[in-house]
């Protein structure tokens, strides 16, 4: 039997570096297919289904559903599967990830396989490392690496097959051509073609360099280690730093006696309130990727909020009598939405990102497109997609594209490219039943629009007090990218749209 290949958890995103294992979709002794989904885990972005880049049988599961695991750390153990040639006669074939099966004598079937396998798992983890310093990244076969094939096979194998020996020998074979290119090749979700590998990617972005001022010099120009290693001998050696000062030896510290707050700690009560602890809940996944977004966003961004209640009277009434046509009627929010890319286009300035460089200089990048981010509530966070090219589309094409990309994300299917490329941020915080919030910007973008609840209210119309139906727009913007004028401009834009829709459709 051959030596199990362990896979390691690819990167399943820019900038990830762990994810949460939510569930296995296969078990110890299962057979799998190449590119069979084996299991889900939940990054900082969304919920990901993780594709076996090896056909054969799972010898190991490296978690338990609830851990957090690390880019780059194994994440599972497969055997090939035995192709009839006789153990002691067959050759160590290479496997995808560069290291040779070993065979096993045909009386090395036995219960203590686990400890095989660990030291597998050590030695891919060590292998992963050299891998490292060659420049090679892991392969994440579902998001298009070459080489995926077959259906998915999901049957339980004899327990023996899980039995493996050590590797004879740990010299790796020299990879084809082939395989080093589906070693360095991944892709990334919502990005086309092949990109840099994981590894090169942090190489770069450790030493400041800019992959896109590189001519990659592997086969169909893929930068590859030696190509970021010659960007950095270009540019000046930095300043060795001054060898700090040995540190002068510290008595041990004298143990401390045990305070009545630690004494109620270790009964379950909190120290600071004497209430017994309810629960525990560790912030991770959706919710940590929403709270260091909006930390950042209050510490970074000079925000500032205008408000206005709106007449909705008229496109209500609008959409009244759309259903009584019998045609098909787009939500509200799909109307606000085409009246929101609308008042980007005639107000761009809100349609920016700041972006600071390494020397404290700043410069506004304005887009030449929309992308309109939405607020959805889901069981797993607060998380905004959104709809790219948003001012291309019509009140009943973004109707429908909010609908998917709401369900999207509320399935946790949703991926990166989907929740994290937003220009713009329209928030209906109606649905909750509240007239108004000063909203918290979605960084980087530098605006958000609020719409609360549509009520009746007393208005006055022609002169004469009338019950009308009446929402609150709450605009909050970046002060750095415009003033007053131009989001008090935008949010009159957008309300009189609200309250004059016929007039202004010609124009939209």
């Amino acid at each position: 039997m051959s030596e199990p290949r362990v896979f390691l958890l690819p990167d399943l995103g820019e900038g990830l570096t762990e994810a949460e294992l939510v569930a296995w979709h296969v078990s110890v002794g299962d057979e799998i297919a190449v590119d069979q989904p084996i299991a889900e885990v939940e990054t900082a972005k969304s919920a990901v289904e993780v594709p076996s880049p090896y056909a054969g049988i799972v010898a190991e599961l490296h978690g338990k559903p609830g851990e957090t695991l690390d880019v780059g750390k194994p994440l599972i153990s497969v055997t090939p599967l035995s192709t009839g040639v006789a153990a002691d006669d067959a050759a160590p074939a290479p496997s995808p990830d560069g290291h040779a099966a070993s065979s096993v004598p045909s009386g090395s079937d036995r219960p203590d396989a686990t400890p095989g396998a660990a030291s597998s798992a050590a030695a891919e983890a060590e292998a992963y490392r050299e891998e490292e310093k060659a420049g090679s990244g892991n392969v994440l076969i579902g998001y298009g690496t070459p080489g995926g094939h077959g259906q998915a096979r999901r049957t339980r194998a004899r327990k023996s097959s899980v039995a493996v020996a050590e590797p004879a020998d740990s010299t790796a074979p020299e990879l084809s051509k082939e395989d080093e290119l589906a070693l360095l090749r991944t892709r990334v979700p919502g990005k086309l073609g092949a990109v840099i590998s994981p590894l090169v990617r942090r190489m770069a972005r450790e030493h400041g360099v800019d992959l896109g001022d590189i001519s990659g010099s592997g086969d169909s120009g893929l930068i590859m280690r030696r190509d970021v290693e010659a960007a950095l001998r270009t540019t000046a050696p930095a300043a060795a730093p001054a060898a700090a000062p040995e540190a002068e030896p510290v008595e041990a510290p004298v143990e401390a006696p045990v305070r009545p707050a630690e004494s109620a700690e270790a009964q379950g009560r909190d120290a600071r309130t004497g209430l017994a602890v309810a629960a525990r809940t560790p912030v991770r996944g959706v919710r940590k990727a929403v709270a260091a977004n909006m930390a950042r966003s209050r510490s970074e961004i000079p925000e500032a909020t205008v408000w206005v209640d709106v007449d909705a009277t008229a496109l209500m009434e609008l959409r009244e009598g759309l259903k009584a046509s019998g045609v098909e009627v787009p939500g509200l929010l799909a109307f606000i939405a085409r009246f929101v890319t609308a008042g980007l286009k005639k107000y761009p300035e809100l349609n920016t990102r700041i972006e600071t460089a390494d020397d404290g200089s700043q410069e506004i990048v304005a887009f030449d497109g929309i992308n309109l981010g939405f607020a959805a509530q889901t069981d797993r966070g607060l998380v905004v997609p959104s709809v790219r090219g948003a001012e291309k589309l019509s009140a009943r094409e973004l109707d429908a594209e909010i609908r998917r990309l709401t369900q999207v994300a509320r399935d946790g299917k949703a991926t990166p490219a989907e929740l994290g490329s937003g220009t713009f941020t329209l928030n209906n915080y109606g649905v909750f039943g509240v007239d108004g919030s000063a909203a918290i910007i979605n960084h980087p973008e530098v605006g958000i629009l609020g719409v609360g609840r549509i009520i009746d209210k007393p208005w006055v119309v022609n002169g004469e007090l009338a019950v009308r139906k009446v929402t609150e727009l709450t605009l909050t913007f970046d002060h750095r990218v415009c003033d007053g004028g131009t989001a008090g401009g935008f949010l009159r834009f957008v309300a009189d749209a609200i309250e004059n829709p016929t007039s202004l459709l010609a124009d939209i």
